[in-house]
């Protein structure tokens, strides 16, 4: 039996420019599959976004829902699974962002705990996030902290990955690979 190397892979993106479509490709590689999703069913609209997503998987994934414990969901399914697609990091930080209020601190250590859980992992992963880089300044003060928060986690995450990959119009464009050992 072959044993793969555990590979973190992390797919950037705007809106709409297919990473989940990609991480769900590089997923259906492995044959035991975790998908832990951070969406919140908060309205119509994301109900029905969850609802397609989850038509798009293969049957036998298993889904877990972490829309704030996402470093325990992340400790605790690497032990079964050969690969966890997280999706997404854009929601995950707007949940925490959320729950905590307006603390500075809290959302930093949850980002900090999860990037300890996606290192600590067994199994692989490839996480999917927004890029937020390339946009509009907000012009609220929250949406600034939204935006800042999410840009320092996906560096965070992009610094400890494999492979980094960024997606345009549906075309996968590498940024970051490791050499095969």
């Amino acid at each position: 039996m072959e044993t793969r190397k555990k590979c973190i892979t992390l797919v950037l993106g705007g809106v709409r420019s297919g990473k989940s479509r990609y991480a769900q490709r590089v997923a259906s590689c492995f044959e035991r599959v975790t998908v832990i999703a951070t969406a919140r069913p908060v309205d119509s609209e994301m109900r029905a976004k969850i609802s397609q997503h989850r038509r798009k998987r293969p049957a036998g994934w298993k889904t877990v829902e972490a829309p704030l414990k996402l470093s325990k969901a992340i400790d605790l399914e690497s032990q079964q699974a050969d690969v966890l697609l997280v999706d997404c990091l854009t929601l995950f930080v707007a949940n925490v962002m959320g729950a905590t209020n307006g603390a500075k601190k809290a959302p930093r250590k949850r980002i900090d705990h999860v990037c300890e859980a996606i290192r600590a992992s067994k199994a692989s992963i490839v996480v999917v996030s927004n890029e937020v880089g390339g946009g509009v300044v907000p012009a609220f003060r929250s949406g600034r902290i939204y935006r800042d928060l999410l840009g320092q986690m996906n560096q965070q995450v992009a610094e400890i990955a494999d492979k980094v990959i960024l997606m345009v119009a549906g075309v996968a464009v590498t940024v970051k690979e490791c050499a095969a050992n």
